[in-house]
């Protein structure tokens, strides 16, 4: 126990702050050191104990989070996890903390399901030893059975028997990824090829951020809804809570979104993005795998590398965490290993 994951949770209701405790208990490699109501208490506790990992509210009394995200981040920078309710109208803001140096967001667990319980203590675990595994200054502002693919969609038995020349973009990303992807996108010109996105995000939180991107990029970028067409020019970021699939239909691709369960300890998954295209778009297909931990996306990419595709990794280097691209390089599915400003420039290269 010594060397678990020492946690402080950071929340106005006792409710949630009793809940992820008892979650967070669970699991051997993580121990909560503290439990308190707002950023007045935490700084107090920080006095005396310092985590490894800091969950945190968006909204608190007496000082906001955002707030004490960027204390943190000036003075001693924690890896930062933003746990906060499913409300669109409170996803901008969480997208704010992502940019203010947080390194994952998660939604809060709600009462239910055993299953929706048993995946809310996944992704909260899962996103606590990511957090521990990233260095701090990277944070400065600029258990159960795993699943494959085979749960959502088949392996194809051969190859797509391909008609068109149209290229199209797959790509695949978690811990790290919402400010990695801005870069990539937006380095993309107008007439770049259509791609679509697996982000590891909450539902809601992928249409806010969607509209970020947008904001940002030279080209269109929209939360992926059932049957849009795949075209030059424009990403898709898969909605948060569902699998995301690449199909085609004569000429034409399109995306299919499916609920199912959690594929590599994730819905979206890339690796059911990535099969999907292996499937339905074949050598066609440029796949890029970004910082994340895990080895989602890893499978699905080397089953792109069979049929011909164009892999690409993010190095080490330019990673918030080297886990999936390291996966997807060990498995021997990866073309190139590139740092983040280089990827959009090679994707392009593969287009001409």
């Amino acid at each position: 126990m010594s060397d678990a994951i020492k946690v402080l949770i950071v929340d106005d209701s006792a409710v949630v702050r009793q809940t992820l405790t008892d979650i967070l208990s669970a699991d051997a490699g993580i121990k909560v050191i503290g439990s308190v109501g707002d950023p007045y208490q935490a700084v107090e506790f920080m006095r005396a104990h310092k985590p490894d990992v800091i969950i945190l509210d968006v909204e608190m009394p007496r000082m906001d989070g955002l707030t004490f995200l960027q204390k943190i981040m000036a003075q001693h920078p924690i890896p930062v996890i933003i746990c906060s309710s499913q409300a669109t109208a409170g996803a901008a803001t969480t997208l704010k903390a992502l940019e203010y140096g947080a390194i994952d967001v998660i939604a809060k667990p709600r009462l239910g399901t055993q299953e929706f319980l048993q995946e809310s203590s996944i992704t909260l675990c899962d996103a606590v030893k990511a957090a521990a595994r990233v260095h701090p200054l990277r944070l400065l502002p600029r258990a159960e059975r795993k699943l494959s693919a085979d749960a959502v969609l088949a392996k194809a038995a051969s190859r797509p028997c391909l008609e068109t020349t149209q290229k199209i973009v797959v790509v695949g990303a978690s811990t790290g990824g919402t400010e990695a992807l801005v870069e990539f996108l937006s380095a993309m010109p107008m007439n770049a090829p259509g791609i679509v996105v697996v982000q590891h995000m909450p539902e809601h939180f992928t249409h806010s951020f969607a509209q970020r991107l947008d904001a940002l990029c030279r080209i269109s970028v929209k939360e992926a809804e059932p049957n849009d067409v795949v075209s030059p020019g424009c990403a898709l970021i898969a909605p948060g809570g569902k699998h995301t699939l690449v199909k085609r239909s004569g000429a034409r691709y399109y995306v299919e979104i499916r609920d199912g369960p959690l594929v590599s300890r994730h819905r979206p998954s890339v690796d059911v993005l990535f099969r999907s295209a292996a499937r339905y778009v074949g050598h066609n297909t440029i796949a890029v795998i970004m910082t994340g931990m895990g080895d989602d996306g890893a499978q699905g990419m080397k089953e792109l590398h069979d049929t011909g595709a164009h892999t690409l990794a993010q190095d080490e280097a330019s990673c918030v965490v080297f886990g999936m691209p390291k996966e997807a390089i060990l498995l021997g599915g990866v073309d190139q290993i590139l740092s983040l400003n280089q990827l959009a420039p090679a994707v392009i290269k593969q287009t001409c």
